[in-house]
C-alpha cells in the first residue's frame, strides 16, 4: 500500500512542504500573476500535482491519475457542479419567462431609498441567489439590478461585492460545505454547525458596511435601525436553519426572513429622508421600475420558482424522508438505480475509496432539477424551450464546471499522494497559533480560485491535518478555513472582473478593487480574532 511519511521527500519535512505546495504556487501565480483564465490555470496546476506526485513523492503513475479522476468527476461535477448547474438552469428559466424583470420591480416597489435597496437587493436578494446558484452569479446579477434601480456604477459594484460575504460559505446549496466534508470526512451537519457560529456574526456587520458605503456618516446615522435588524434578522436565522434545520437551507432561510424583517420594520417606519437616484427623478432605467405595475399574478410566478425550491428541500429534510433516502437505494421493480462506480487500484492507496456510491437520486443537484422541471410546468414554458435553456445552462458554465473539476483533481492527488500532510505537518510547528492563520489560508484560497468550494477543496485536508497535530479543535479549523474564505470572494479576479463587466467597467477592475480591499482586510482581522478566540477557553463554548 502506498502510504507516503510527511518527509517523503529527501527524508526533509521542510523540503517535502515546499514540494508539495509546488501545485498552489502555480495556481496562485498563473492567475493572480500572469491572470490565465481560472480553466487553464486549473488544469496546469493539475499537471504540477500529478508530476510532483509520481516524480518526488513517489505516488504509482495509476494511482495518481485515478485520484485525480475520482476527485474531478465524484467531488467536482457530482454533486459540487451538478448543484450549480441546476441552480443557475431554474435562474434561466425565470430570465426566459421575464419574470426576472417582474421580481426586480417587485423589489423596487417596496422602497426608493438606495440605503434601504441595498440591503433588500444586495444582501438578501444576493444571499438567496448565493444560495441557489453562488459562484459569482449574485454579483453579476445583483449589479445590473442596482444600476438599474440608479445607482453610480462603481458604487453598485462595490456593494454588490461587499454584500457578497456572509452567505457564500452556505452558497450553491451548500457546496463549500460539502467539499469540506468530503476532504476532512467530517459530516456537513457538524461542518455547516460550526460555520453557523462564526458567519452569522459576520452578517450583523455587513448590512451596517453597506449603508456606510452608499451614504457614508449620514447612511448610517439616518439607516442604522434597517441595517442591523437586517443583520440581526440573517445572522439569527443562519444560525437557527444550519444547527437546527437544514445546511443547504441555511441562506435561503435567512436571506427570507432578513427581508420579512426590513418590509415588516418599513411598514411602521421611515428614514428621516431619502436618498434617492438621480435616474428615479428623471426618465432614466430606474423609472421603469415605477412606471411598470405588475399584477399580483405576475408576481406570484416571478416568486414560485424560489417557493418550489424551498417546499421541496423542506420536505426531503423532514428527519424520516431525509433518512430513507440516505440508507435506501432508488429502486424501480426490485432494480436498484443506484450504482457504485469503481475506481481499480486506489484500493492500495492509504486514504482512498476504491468505490463510489453514485446516489443521484437524493442529491441537492437532482432536486433542484426537478424543482426546475415543476417550475416549468407551472410557468407553462415549452419543452423545447426548456430543453434549450438547460443546454445553454452548460455552456454558459462550462470554464466553471472545468474549473471546479481541475481544482478537485488537484486536491485528491495533493491529498492522497500526502503533498497535504506535509504542509500540514510543517505548518503544524505553529502551534496554538495557527488558530490566527487558518481564516487567512481559506481568504488566501478563496481570493486567488475565485470560490469557497474550491478554497475548502484546497485547504480543508490540510487545515484538519494541521489541527490534529497542533492540539487544536479540527472541525474549528476546517469550519474556518471556509468562514475566513468567504471574505476573500470580494477581492477575487473572477468575481471584480464580473461586477466591472456587468458596470461597463471592464478593464478598470482596479478601481473597484480599492474600493472593497480594505473591508475585506479588516474583516478577516475580525475573524481571525474571532477564530483565536474560539480555540481558546474563551470562546470556547460556541464550538459544538
Amino acid at each position: 500500500m502506498f502510504e507516503p511519511a510527511p518527509d517523503q521527500v529527501g527524508g526533509s519535512l521542510v523540503l517535502s512542504a515546499l514540494c508539495g505546495a509546488l501545485p498552489l504556487i502555480t495556481m496562485f501565480v498563473l492567475l493572480g500573476g500572469l491572470k490565465m483564465k481560472a480553466w487553464r490555470a486549473g488544469l496546469i496546476s493539475l499537471g504540477v500535482a500529478l508530476v510532483v506526485a509520481v516524480a518526488l513523492f513517489g505516488m504509482p503513475a495509476d494511482d495518481a491519475i485515478l485520484s485525480g479522476a475520482q476527485g474531478a468527476l465524484f467531488s467536482g461535477f457530482f454533486p459540487i457542479m451538478w448543484i450549480v448547474i441546476n441552480a443557475v438552469f431554474v435562474y434561466n428559466l425565470t430570465v426566459h419567462t421575464g419574470h426576472f424583470d417582474v421580481l426586480r420591480r417587485a423589489f423596487s416597489t417596496v422602497s426608493d431609498d438606495q440605503r434601504i435597496q441595498a440591503l433588500i437587493i444586495a444582501f438578501s436578494f444576493g444571499a438567496l441567489l448565493e444560495a441557489l446558484a453562488g459562484f459569482g452569479t449574485p454579483v453579476a446579477i445583483t449589479v445590473v439590478m442596482l444600476m438599474a434601480m440608479g445607482f453610480k456604477p462603481v458604487k453598485a459594484a462595490a456593494v454588490a461585492l461587499i454584500a457578497n460575504t456572509a452567505p457564500v460559505a452556505y452558497g450553491a446549496m451548500a457546496s463549500p460545505i460539502n467539499a469540506l466534508s468530503d476532504q476532512t470526512g467530517f459530516s456537513v451537519d457538524e461542518l455547516g454547525a460550526m460555520v453557523g457560529r462564526q458567519t452569522p456574526i459576520l452578517a450583523v456587520v455587513v448590512p451596517l458596511i453597506l449603508v456606510f458605503v452608499v451614504d457614508g456618516r449620514r447612511g448610517l446615522k439616518q439607516t442604522w435601525v434597517p441595517a442591523l435588524l437586517c443583520g440581526l434578522g440573517f445572522g439569527i436565522a443562519q444560525f437557527v436553519a444550519s444547527n437546527h434545520i437544514s445546511v443547504p437551507l441555511a441562506d435561503i432561510v435567512a436571506s427570507l426572513f432578513s427581508v420579512v424583517v426590513v418590509v415588516g420594520l418599513l411598514r411602521v417606519w421611515q428614514p428621516r429622508e431619502k436618498i434617492l437616484a438621480e435616474s428615479l427623478v428623471g426618465s432614466g432605467p430606474g423609472a421603469e421600475a415605477h412606471d411598470v405595475r405588475d399584477s399580483r399574478s405576475e408576481i406570484f410566478k416571478a416568486f414560485l420558482p424560489y417557493a418550489i425550491i424551498i417546499v421541496i428541500f423542506v420536505i426531503v429534510s423532514i428527519p424520516p424522508i431525509k433518512e430513507a433516502l440516505a440508507h435506501r437505494p432508488f429502486t424501480l421493480s426490485g432494480t436498484d438505480y443506484t450504482p457504485t462506480v469503481v475506481f481499480p487500484g486506489l484500493g492500495d492507496v492509504a486514504g482512498a475509496q476504491g468505490g463510489f456510491k453514485f446516489d443521484w437520486f437524493p442529491a441537492a443537484g437532482t432536486m433542484l432539477l426537478l424543482s426546475g422541471v415543476i417550475t416549468a410546468i407551472c410557468l407553462r414554458i415549452r419543452p423545447g424551450a426548456v430543453a434549450t435553456t438547460y443546454r445553454d445552462t452548460y455552456r454558459q458554465l462550462a470554464p466553471a464546471i472545468v474549473t471546479v473539476m481541475a481544482v478537485l483533481g488537484l486536491a485528491y492527488v495533493m491529498n492522497f499522494s500526502g503533498q497535504t500532510g506535509s504542509i500540514g505537518a510543517w505548518l503544524a510547528g505553529t502551534g496554538s497559533a495557527f488558530a490566527i492563520l487558518s481564516p487567512i489560508l481559506g481568504w488566501l484560497g478563496v481570493a486567488v480560485t475565485g470560490s469557497d468550494t474550491s478554497s475548502n477543496a484546497l485547504f480543508g485536508l490540510l487545515q484538519v491535518t494541521t489541527a490534529k497535530e497542533a492540539g487544536l479543535d479540527q472541525v474549528l479549523m476546517a469550519a474556518s478555513n471556509s468562514s475566513g474564505g468567504v471574505l476573500g470572494k470580494m477581492v477575487s479576479p473572477q468575481n471584480l472582473a464580473i461586477a466591472a463587466a456587468a458596470v461597463g467597467m471592464a478593464g478598470k477592475e482596479g478601481e473597484i478593487f480599492r474600493k472593497v480591499f480594505g473591508w475585506s482586510i479588516a474583516m478577516l482581522v475580525f475573524m481571525c480574532v474571532l477564530v483565536a478566540l474560539q480555540s481558546t477557553p474563551v470562546l470556547g463554548w460556541m464550538v459544538p
